[in-house]
């Protein structure tokens, strides 16, 4: 299946693409381009937009990232991606930076990131590794208890 955000990703538009892979379409094919093209390019592909900047149910909503939206939708109940869901949510909505201990790290990592690797499918391929990390932190976090 093809899902469409906009292009020069950052952490919510890192871990969507990163989520739906893990979790929900591990043959999910992700297509960038400017905020300007997503509803136009969606209909013409037939892509599932996410993170457009209000497009989409899959977007941010009543306090939601994408990435939460995501979990919601699809019904998700694995409580590590609920636990790293808040991460994501405070390191992507600006005013809740402080809300998770972790979230400054992970934008900074995001922005790093972005500035090694501009184009946004290399980008992806290569933090998809810090969001497997990531994962795994949170599952060995609630393991402990």
């Amino acid at each position: 299946m093809k899902w469409i955000t906009r292009s020069h990703v950052h952490v919510d538009r890192v871990a969507c693409p990163w989520l739906i892979s893990r979790f929900i379409d591990n043959e999910a094919e992700f297509l960038f381009v400017p905020p300007s093209q997503v509803k136009a390019v969606a209909a013409q592909t037939g892509a599932i937009a996410f993170d457009a900047m209000g497009l989409t149910e899959l977007d941010h909503h009543e306090g939601r990232c994408s990435f939460e939206s995501i979990i919601l939708k699809y019904e998700l109940k694995d409580p590590a991606l609920l636990r790293m869901a808040k991460i994501v949510h405070s390191a992507d909505v600006a005013p809740d930076i402080d809300k998770d201990p972790i979230a400054r790290g992970l934008e900074a990592i995001a922005v790093g990131y972005s500035l090694r690797f501009p184009d946004d499918e290399e980008n992806l391929a290569r933090q998809f590794e810090v969001y497997d990390s990531l994962y795994a932190w949170c599952r060995l976090q609630l393991a402990k208890g």
